[in-house]
């Protein structure tokens, strides 16, 4: 006796049992840092903001080497400001972006870091 066979796609849809689902660990580690070089164009803004900053936040002041008893440095005080402000905050406080770059180092257990760099200049419009 010949039996004839039904095509899958015409057997009624049986419920798929939900298993629960694990996360898979694939062993992937992702490091991605950015970069901006930053141009003081006007330093006296730079550091009236950086002093007010010091004292709103004398803890992070600290980490980037400011003391209270040695006057704040323009570099320490565009650190400052650059640790606790978005790039258009820092604009409007007489910074500009000059450079912007972002280093992705990617690599799995078993394989050597791939580095990519992604960077632009920022020109300024004349």
């Amino acid at each position: 006796m010949h039996r004839r066979l039904t095509h899958p796609s015409l057997l009624p849809a049986v419920p798929a049992q939900e298993a629960p689902r694990r996360p898979l660990d694939l062993g992937v580690h992702v490091q991605r840092i950015q970069i901006d070089d930053l141009v003081v164009t006007d330093h006296r803004q730079v550091l009236a903001h950086g002093r007010e900053a010091a004292r709103q936040d004398p803890e992070t002041a600290a980490l980037l080497g400011y003391r209270p008893s040695a006057p704040l440095t323009l570099q320490a005080a565009a650190a400052l400001l650059a640790a606790l402000h978005t790039p258009e905050e820092l604009t409007e406080m007489g910074m500009r972006t000059a450079r912007h770059l972002t280093r992705t180092t990617a690599a799995t257990q078993h394989r050597a870091s791939v580095i990519l760099e992604v960077g632009d200049d920022a020109t300024e419009d004349d």
